[in-house]
């Protein structure tokens, strides 16, 4: 069962599967349903993978978003655009719907909730991700309202996990070859670094990404919900953290600056 799990999803979720599986025998022992000592799966290991260190920086996105531009993935470049700015999980970006945008005079973001946990999310656009929104926006013709989803494929269809993964690593293969095998969910890492490189607080970083980074206790997830205001605190500290990055970078070419992930909102709008 693990082997097949790890193969058919992901190595983390076969550990999980274990995981559940011998605290639900021990339960079922208490009841005198199983023998506590016989539960057939001590009979290998089940080692947690290490976790993903893999990260982007910004120069390196902004290629990938203009390359998908490029070669007609609309939808892709406006949810890369999106999902580098906003730190939400892929899923969380690829559900996305036309209600839960908002503006102010300061911007525009997302209100939406992280599937994972269920805590409310803020996703704060910069300007230039904005611009690229709405390029592709305008593109589609029809703009999506009230619960559609706004990223879409290019056949049309709202993005499903198989076709983001599918053109994503089609647009990445175009940029970096066949041997680069970072992912799209590594953007939500690569936006912690630079924010803790520009001296995040905390708090303000949890807010950021929806979960409890700064270990905030169960009175403070009440107490201290998402503010919007917290959430533009990490963004500032982002850009902070962003221009220190480029100065440890030593100038490739693909470390060049890029005003924001989105130098590629120049192109599209």
């Amino acid at each position: 069962m693990r082997p097949l799990v790890a193969t058919k999803v992901s190595e983390t979720e076969a550990h999980r599967v274990i995981k559940v599986w011998r605290r639900l025998w021990q339960y079922a022992a208490t009841f005198g349903y199983c023998d506590a000592v016989l539960d057939p799966s001590f009979a290998f290991a089940n080692t947690a993978p290490a976790p993903r260190q893999d990260v982007w920086i910004e120069g390196e996105a902004v290629r990938i978003a203009k390359q998908a531009w490029r070669s007609g993935y609309y939808g892709l470049t406006a949810l890369l655009a999106v999902a580098w700015d906003s730190q939400l999980s892929p899923v969380d970006v690829r559900t996305l719907k036309a209600s839960q945008r908002r503006s102010d005079s300061s911007g525009t973001w997302f209100e939406t909730g992280r599937t994972k946990t269920g805590r409310k999310a803020l996703a704060t656009l910069s300007r230039r991700a904005t611009r690229v929104l709405d390029a592709y926006l305008a593109k589609m013709g029809a703009e999506p309202v009230g619960t559609a989803p706004v990223f879409r494929n290019r056949s049309g269809a709202p993005y499903l996990k198989d076709t983001l993964g599918d053109d994503f690593r089609a647009v990445r293969t175009l940029v970096f070859g066949l041997k680069e095998k970072r992912q799209l969910q590594d953007f939500r890492r690569s936006g912690t670094v630079e924010a803790l490189a520009g001296k995040v607080a905390p708090t303000d970083l949890s807010s950021k990404m929806a979960n409890s980074i700064s270990q905030s206790t169960r009175l403070q997830k009440t107490y201290g919900p998402v503010q919007l205001a917290q959430v533009r605190e990490a963004d500032a500290a982002r850009r902070r953290g962003r221009r220190r990055l480029r100065g440890q970078s030593g100038g490739s070419e693909e470390r060049k600056p890029a005003e924001s992930i989105m130098s590629a909102g120049k192109e599209v709008s």
